[in-house]
């Protein structure tokens, strides 16, 4: 809990200096966060259970902490965040597994040439 505590202090100082700062950018930033999660096509509930499996693949802890609350104050499970992290999951192996495809493009131009690089 510590660490969610620290999260959660340095979020509210942190937003705290830069509304002291008068900051039009945070303005505008916390106005497109507001419109993003209005409910629309997608319930808010659905929009932060996104938001949590983006966060757990970009490894923002204070995204995940801010997105999993909200997520359970719109009404969300413990099941429906495990899914959402669990869809990250996939999310963050699958474009290795597709990276992997350049490594087995070179491993196949090295070896079918008897190991020896082309010059």
């Amino acid at each position: 809990m510590e660490k969610i505590d620290r999260l959660i202090r340095q979020r509210k100082w942190a937003s705290g200096q830069l509304l002291k700062y008068n900051s039009k950018v945070f303005k505008v930033i916390q106005e497109l966060e507001q419109a993003t999660f209005r409910a629309g096509a997608l319930a808010k509930k659905t929009k932060e259970l996104i938001a949590i499996g983006i966060s757990v693949v970009n490894n923002c802890e204070s995204c995940m902490q801010w997105h999993i609350g909200e997520a359970v104050k719109d009404g969300a499970t413990e099941r429906e965040v495990l899914e959402a992290v669990e869809v990250a999951f996939e999310m963050g192996i699958g474009p290795a597994v597709v990276n992997g495809r350049f490594a087995l493009e070179v491993m196949d131009e090295l070896f079918k040439n008897g190991g020896k690089d082309k010059e």
